[in-house]
């Protein structure tokens, strides 16, 4: 496939290079362009501006940090709106607001283009191995045209229907489910250190006998070790997204008061100077309050 990509940061560099690797001809934009020097360097070809990258593509993917970045880079000059061939693809491929996504697709499509949210779900390293989660929505055969590169970048297409909106909802659920198990894993480590437990005690616990799933895995041996510079996603990043949560439910009228306490973890990370952090350091938070640092 022809394809563009938008955004250069941990995820959207990963995702590239397994588009390259997958045989498929690629365009590549970012801001700061040295960031696409190791793409470049693989035989990606790097587009300035936004508008050379969606030349002749028949589906351009963005990865930016945030929803102004993402109304920058669609509906800016220049930008995607303006740029796209006519029936070509916009995949969003971030995590976003229900409301950018609502937008974006009315945008899209009065200009004869089509958006496909396709969120994903996983970690830098997950995505450089081609093993993300993926959760596509929006018109049946737009989703069908973008399965070759579904097989490039994932593990698993969970389709979230034909409203784009929906797949954001799932992300910004799964965010939050997750999340809460990070916010719960430092509580829960911060009480077993108050009785002289190591952390790998209960960092065995979790993963051998209560919970075998990644999440409990990859998150519960960062807070037993304490190595939250080993970053797959920051803090700022993720009170973006505890922010997106919360608005999500204020849209729809869901009370979410367990996100409240996570979202004011995520914000006293920040005010300690841990933001560019993994969001894990959270459990940091936790032992503070607790006595433990």
């Amino acid at each position: 496939m022809k394809v563009g990509i938008c955004g250069l940061g941990r995820m959207g560099s990963a995702i590239a290079g397994r588009v390259a690797g997958g045989g498929h001809d690629l365009l590549v934009y970012n801001r700061t362009r040295e960031k696409a020097a190791p793409l470049e360097a693989a035989g990606a070809r790097v587009a300035s501006p936004i508008a050379e990258a969606c030349e002749e593509r028949e589906v351009v993917i963005t990865m930016v940090a945030d929803d102004e970045a993402l109304r920058e880079v669609t509906l800016g000059p220049g930008g995607l709106r303006d740029s796209l061939p006519d029936g070509a693809i916009h995949m969003p491929m971030g995590t976003h607001g229900v409301g950018v996504i609502q937008e974006l697709d009315a945008a899209h499509a009065e200009a004869g283009q089509i958006l496909v949210a396709v969120p994903v779900l996983g970690r830098p390293e997950v995505a450089e191995q081609g093993q993300l989660g993926l959760v596509p929505a929006g018109p049946p055969d737009a989703i069908d045209r973008l399965r070759p590169l579904f097989e490039v970048v994932g593990r698993r297409v969970i389709e979230a229907g034909e409203r784009p909106d929906g797949a954001t909802a799932v992300k910004l659920a799964h965010n939050f489910v997750l999340g809460a198990a990070i916010e719960t894993m430092g509580e829960a480590f911060a009480l077993v250190r108050k009785y002289g437990i190591e952390p790998q005690v209960l960092y065995d616990v979790l993963t051998d006998v209560l919970f075998d799933a990644p999440a409990y895995k990859v998150y519960g041996r960062i807070i037993a070790e304490e190595a939250y510079d080993e970053v797959g996603f920051t803090v700022t990043l993720a009170l973006k997204d505890a922010n997106l949560i919360l608005g999500a439910g204020d849209v729809a009228r869901v009370p979410l008061p367990s996100a409240n306490i996570y979202r004011d973890r995520l914000l006293s990370a920040v005010a300690h100077g841990d933001g560019e952090l993994d969001w894990a350091v959270i459990a940091r938070e936790q032992a503070q309050a607790s006595g433990l640092e």
